[in-house]
C-alpha cells in the first residue's frame, strides 16, 4: 500500500509541500517544496484505499470520520494543494468522473417533491447554525466586495444594492410600485431590502419551511407585511405577471433537466417591459458533474452550470441577455469569512450536532472556497428582458442607481454584529 500511495500521489502532487504519514507510519513527501508545508496522516488502511479508489467521495468522508488527519496546516491548506494541481482530479479517478458525468441527468432530476426534499436537507437545518457564521441579514450567497478590506456585512449589503440597481426599481408608467418576484427568497433579506429601500411590492417563494417562517416573521417585525409576502411554493406554481424577477443562489438547485422549464416559466411570468436578474454560481471551463461528496452530504440534486449550458435555454425562452457580469473571487472571500466565523464557533456547532458534522461543514466551506480560488468556479449575474429598449444603452445607470439606493438606505440597514451574537 505504501508503494502504491507513493507512486500515485507522486504523479498527482506536483506543486506545494505535502507530507503524508501512512497508516503504517511511513513518511512520504510530495511536491516541489514551495509554499507552506502541509502534513497529513492516514489513521487507517481503509482510508488509504478509499482515497485511492474514489478520491472525490472518500477524501471528504475520511476527514469527516477522523481517519484522515491534518497535523500541520488546516483542511483548507490541504485542499488548496489538492485543487491547485494541474488536474482537477487524479488521473486514476477520471473513469469514475466520466461515469458521473454521464449519469448527471438522473441525479439532477428534480420534480416538485424531490426538489422540496433536497431543499429541506440543507436549508431546514437548525436555524442556530446559520446565525453563527452568516451576516446579520442571513445572506447565504456571494457577497459583493467593493474593496478587499470590506466587512462581510457591508459586502452583503453591497450585493443587494448591486442587484437592485440592475433591476431598475422605481414606479411603473401608471405610478404604481413595481411588482417583484424573488425566486428562492431565502430568509427574506433581499426581498425586504427591495421593499424597504427600493419601494417595491415583493413576492418571495421558497421550498424551505424554516426560511419561509423566518422570512414572514421578519416582514411582520419590520411592518412590511403589506408590501412583502413570502410563500412556501415551487416557482413552477407561481402566477404572474411581475415587472421584475430576481433569483439569487437558487438556480444551482434547478438541475440541468429543468433549465428549459425555468426560463420558459420566467418568460411567462415577466411582463413585456420587465427586467429579470439571475445570480448563480457557474463554471468557466465547460460542463462537468457535481462532486459526489457535495451531492451526498451537502446539496443533493444540485449542479453548477457552465454558461454554455444556460444561454441556449435563455434564447429558446425568447429572453434577451442585456447585461452579464462575472464575479470571480468575490465568493472565495465570502466563503473565507464564513469559514472563519464557523470555526470560531465550532464548539457551539458541536453542541447542536456533533464533531463529525463540524468536520463535514468545515470541509464543505473550505472545499468551496478553494474551488473558487484554484479552479474554474465563478458567479454570473445575467440581466434579461423581452425587448431591446427596456434598459439604458450603457452601464452607467448601474452606478447611478447604486448611489441613489445608498442614499435611500440611510439608517435602515441592520447594525453590524459578530457572528453568533
Amino acid at each position: 500500500m505504501d508503494r502504491l500511495l507513493r507512486f500515485l500521489l507522486k504523479t498527482f502532487v506536483q506543486r506545494g509541500t505535502f507530507r503524508v504519514t501512512t497508516s503504517r507510519g511511513t513518511v512520504l513527501t510530495f511536491g516541489d517544496g514551495t509554499g507552506q508545508p502541509v502534513w497529513v496522516r492516514f489513521a487507517t488502511r481503509a482510508a488509504e484505499w478509499g482515497i485511492l479508489l474514489d478520491p472525490e467521495l472518500k477524501f471528504g468522508e475520511s476527514y469527516m470520520n477522523g481517519t484522515f488527519v491534518v497535523e500541520r496546516g488546516s483542511i483548507a491548506d490541504v485542499l488548496a494543494i489538492m485543487l491547485g494541481q494541474n488536474s482537477d482530479v487524479p488521473h486514476w479517478a477520471r473513469p469514475q468522473g466520466l461515469l458521473r458525468f454521464l449519469n448527471r441527468r438522473l441525479q439532477q432530476f428534480n420534480p416538485r417533491r424531490r426538489a422540496r426534499n433536497n431543499v429541506a436537507h440543507h436549508y431546514d437545518l437548525d436555524g442556530r447554525l446559520y446565525s453563527l457564521f452568516l451576516d446579520a441579514d442571513r445572506q447565504y450567497s456571494c457577497g459583493y466586495f467593493e474593496s478587499p478590506e470590506q466587512s462581510l456585512d457591508d459586502a452583503q449589503i453591497a450585493k443587494k444594492r448591486h442587484l437592485a440597481a440592475k433591476l431598475l426599481l422605481g414606479r411603473d408608467r401608471f405610478d404604481r410600485d413595481l411588482r417583484v418576484l424573488d425566486i428562492g427568497c431565502g430568509w427574506g433579506g433581499l426581498g425586504l431590502y427591495l421593499a424597504e429601500v427600493a419601494g417595491a411590492d415583493v413576492t418571495g417563494v421558497t421550498l424551505s419551511q424554516e426560511q419561509h417562517a423566518i422570512a414572514n416573521e421578519r416582514a411582520a417585525e419590520k411592518g412590511l407585511a403589506e408590501r412583502v409576502r413570502f410563500n412556501l411554493r415551487d416557482y413552477r406554481d407561481v402566477a404572474g405577471p411581475f415587472d421584475r424577477i430576481v433569483s439569487v443562489g437558487m438556480f444551482e438547485h434547478v438541475g440541468i433537466n429543468h433549465y428549459e422549464t425555468f426560463f420558459r416559466k420566467s418568460a411567462q411570468l415577466l411582463s413585456p417591459d420587465g427586467v429579470m436578474v439571475l445570480h448563480s454560481i457557474g463554471r468557466s471551463e465547460g460542463p462537468n458533474a457535481t462532486s459526489p461528496w457535495i451531492a451526498k452530504y451537502i446539496f443533493p440534486g444540485g449542479y453548477i452550470p457552465s454558461l454554455s449550458e444556460v444561454l441556449p435555454h435563455i434564447e429558446k425562452a425568447g429572453l434577451l441577455v442585456t447585461d452579464m457580469e462575472i464575479l470571480r473571487l468575490h465568493y472565495a472571500e465570502t466563503l473565507k469569512q464564513w469559514r472563519d466565523r464557523f470555526l470560531a464557533h465550532r464548539e457551539q456547532v458541536e453542541r447542536i450536532y456533533d464533531r463529525r458534522f463540524v468536520r463535514m461543514w468545515e470541509f464543505y466551506l473550505a472545499a468551496s472556497e478553494m474551488s473558487f480560488r484554484e479552479q474554474d468556479l465563478m458567479v454570473f449575474q445575467v440581466q434579461l428582458t423581452k425587448r431591446q429598449d427596456v434598459v439604458p444603452m450603457t452601464r452607467d445607470y448601474i452606478g447611478r442607481e447604486e448611489r441613489r439606493l445608498r442614499g435611500a438606505e440611510g439608517e435602515r440597514h441592520p447594525p453590524l454584529r459578530l457572528a453568533g451574537e
